[in-house]
């Protein structure tokens, strides 16, 4: 068995990037574009930093690799790995100071026939946004591919997608192909598949060469009309419209659930505990508010508070996991095997 890991985060300068992330707890270097915040991630060894470590405990120092390497079956249990036996989701923080490209990630085919590139869903949590900030998802109806390039190249790609004004606590599902930006203002979290394969199609006319556009990648993924349904997921979730549960001392809500992950928001309604047994399945665990202290038998306790990410092994040591009230945690569930074997 093994303790709750708490992991370190990853800080990624983006040209869209701002200073908020330092409001979840993160210390920011001076002067840069912090954009994103890499809470969990177990990437090939070809993305620079890509890998994350375990920041506390008697595994501190050591990698999530090393770790679903020496402990595969306590870590992972019946969830299904990624095709190079990676932990299947990545996680991240993300503060959109500016509005992001408008892309898409690679659609099932293209990655089927182009090995260096990998299957991206993902689903953004909003946390905060300021008044009138926007997402952008999918392609207007009646929109086709080439209707939608021709607008590119003419620079009114954006006439051709559809916006939204979102709020705190809405959920976004973007499965692979579907064309999407971030727009400014926002503070998020993203869960996803483990790739890091973008597709820019638009890039607000920022004109820097370190950032190309890949038209012609994109054209050969895009999702137009009724492709742009997946599996009757819906593309937005917010906090009215999703499906809630209370019960034991605890608010649920379902943001997504989508072939490749689950999020649940839980809120504390109390101070309350939850008890801790393996479960056969791992769960990653996001602190949006409050904190929650972590015991396990034979383990240090472990502490969490804003902004601090966990992962709850498979086969976690019997414990406790005491929460303050108000403490709020997105919990992500990736795919399992009990899942592919009820569908």
């Amino acid at each position: 068995m093994l303790p709750f890991l708490r992991l370190l985060p990853i800080l990624k300068t983006r040209a869209w990037g701002g200073r908020r992330l330092a409001s979840l707890g993160k210390a920011l270097p001076p002067n840069e574009k912090i954009g994103e915040s890499w809470e969990l991630a177990d990437l090939p060894a070809s993305i620079s930093d890509g890998i994350s470590r375990v920041s506390a405990g008697p595994y501190l120092g050591r990698t999530l690799k090393e770790m679903r390497t020496s402990h595969a079956e306590a870590l992972l249990g019946m969830a299904i790995p990624a095709n190079d036996g990676a932990f299947p989701l990545l996680v991240k923080f993300l503060d959109a100071h500016e509005d992001l490209s408008v892309q898409l990630h690679p659609s099932a085919a293209y990655a089927k026939s182009h090995p260096s590139a990998h299957l991206k869903s993902e689903a953004w949590i909003v946390i905060d946004a300021q008044p009138g900030a926007r997402v952008y998802r999918g392609l207007k109806p009646s929109v086709t591919r080439e209707q939608f390039f021709a607008a590119v190249e003419q620079g009114n790609a954006l006439d051709c997608i559809e916006s939204r004004e979102v709020h705190a606590g809405d959920c976004i599902y973007l499965p692979s192909g579907i064309c999407h930006a971030l727009g400014k203002g926002i503070l998020a979290a993203e869960v996803q598949t483990p790739s890091d394969t973008t597709f820019r199609i638009y890039d607000w006319n920022r004109n820097d060469p370190a950032r190309q556009l890949h038209l012609t990648e994109a054209a050969e993924c895009l999702r137009v009309g009724d492709d742009q349904e997946d599996r009757g997921i819906p593309g937005f979730v917010t906090p009215s419209t999703a499906l809630t549960l209370e019960a034991g001392g605890f608010r649920t809500q379902r943001l997504c659930k989508s072939p490749f992950f689950t999020i649940e928001r839980m809120t504390a309604l109390r101070e309350t505990s939850m008890p801790i047994s393996p479960s056969g399945i791992p769960e990653v665990w996001i602190v949006l508010a409050g904190s929650l202290a972590i015991s396990g038998d034979g383990f240090p306790t472990l502490d969490a508070a804003v902004g601090d990410t966990v992962l709850r092994p498979a086969s976690a040591a019997v414990g406790l996991a005491r929460f303050a009230t108000g403490t709020t945690i997105l919990r992500a569930t990736p795919a399992n095997a009990l899942d592919r074997a009820l569908a």
